[in-house]
């Protein structure tokens, strides 16, 4: 069975749609039309970010499912547009989701509540996004990330290529820490070990990296054979220890606004009282509690984006900030990098995958580009220290 098939069942899910038909002229209800027109969109336009409808059923998934619905029926070959990106830049720009919220109000209520009542990222919950997102196969990841694996935002300031945006990334990272030989690394969020492998490599540290990945946690360990560093499957909740310095790259979207609390008296536990913490992680413009159905449902499980409100709240009387360093728009730069080589890599890997798999990742990469680009995401790189650290810290660019 194809992997993507395993995937699908984790979903519980039965899909509706069955293709697309031959119709190209349906149109759109005038509701959909007006707020298309807001955002110079139009459906079944000339334009390369137009939406090009093969049936109606789209508009009804939309005006009663809101992004899920827009999200499935691409999926199941509804619709299909030249230049994914430049749509979603265009729709985000607008806030389109606020304007669709009145006719997809039971979804949205429901999806405030979810987050309000439940802890959807709680331990027993904590390997779900694992299993469900970086599990699905190394070969996808492989295919589509640079040599380094890393999957989060590159700097792009003086690179010409995805690689070297990555290095750039990593040594920025790392000086922003003060490492030096010797000293001990914690990664909260390691992936498939490329910061871990470089810091040990070409800064002397010894690292202990953990993921809730097994797939990850694999590859990561081969990568960084014969380095002083150990890949650990296991919570940050339950770590015990103490670290010179502490970093976590692409994994705060995964702790959710509950454990917040938690997730910095963890750190703060774990750090010697001279030592560093650098955040990196993706934030949103302003304080929402919810997150997007099809991001949530296909992609990252139980995820929630962070405000700088939500963050610089929970920091209160924990840790100081150091530095704030946001280069958001270098996401759109690495996503669409990453759907380059996807796209490329598309021959060799599809046997183990299928269409629908394909127009999945390809609306996802997409998409979030267009979140970027419209700068409602943005991508944060936060140095904190704790309040008893003698030493004045300079920042780094």
């Amino acid at each position: 069975m194809a992997r993507f098939r395993q995937y699908q069942q984790k979903l519980e899910h039965t899909y509706s749609g069955s293709g697309s038909s031959t119709a190209t002229s349906l149109e759109p209800p005038g509701v959909l039309a007006k707020l298309a027109q807001q955002a110079g969109v139009t459906f079944n336009g000339d334009a390369p970010w137009d939406i090009q409808v093969h049936s109606d059923e789209v508009y009804q998934r939309i005006l009663t499912q809101g992004s899920l619905g827009f999200g499935e029926s691409y999926m199941d070959g509804l619709w299909d547009c030249l230049y994914l990106d430049q749509l979603f830049h265009r729709l985000l720009s607008i806030n389109i989701e606020e304007k669709l919220a009145g006719w997809g109000r039971f979804h949205l209520m429901v999806q405030i509540m979810r987050h309000r009542l439940f802890n959807l990222q709680s331990s027993k919950r904590a390997f779900q996004v694992g299993e469900q997102h970086y599990d699905i196969g190394n070969d996808v990841f492989e295919a589509m990330l640079d040599p380094t694996m890393s999957y989060s935002c590159g700097y792009w300031y003086q690179a010409e290529d995805l690689q070297q945006a990555q290095i750039n990334k990593l040594d920025m990272i790392c000086r922003k820490l003060q490492l030096k030989p010797g000293e001990k690394l914690l990664e909260i969020g390691c992936g498939w070990g490329g910061l871990a492998h470089y810091a040990a490599k070409h800064y002397g540290v010894e690292v202990l990296g953990i993921t809730i990945s097994k797939q990850q946690q694999k590859l990561a360990q081969e990568r960084c054979a014969g380095l002083p560093v150990e890949i650990a499957l296991v919570d940050y909740r339950d770590l015990d220890g103490e670290y010179d310095k502490i970093v976590s790259v692409g994994m705060f979207e995964h702790v959710g606004e509950k454990n917040y609390p938690v997730y910095f008296d963890t750190v703060n536990r774990l750090m010697k009282s001279d030592g560093l913490f650098l955040l990196h992680t993706i934030g949103i413009y302003k304080t929402i509690h919810r997150v997007d159905p099809w991001i949530d449902k296909y992609i990252f499980p139980n995820g929630d984006l962070p405000s700088a409100e939500q963050i610089s709240s929970v920091l209160n009387q924990r840790l100081i900030i150091e530095d704030w360093h946001n280069f958001g728009h270098d996401y759109y730069l690495t996503l669409m990098a990453w759907w380059k080589n996807f796209e490329a890599s598309w021959p060799t890997i599809s046997a183990q995958y299928d269409e629908r798999f394909y127009r999945m990742w390809k609306y996802y990469l997409h998409s979030c580009a267009g979140f970027f680009k419209a700068r409602q995401g943005q991508l944060w790189q936060i140095v904190l220290s704790k309040r008893n650290r003698a030493d004045i810290y300079r920042s780094v660019r």
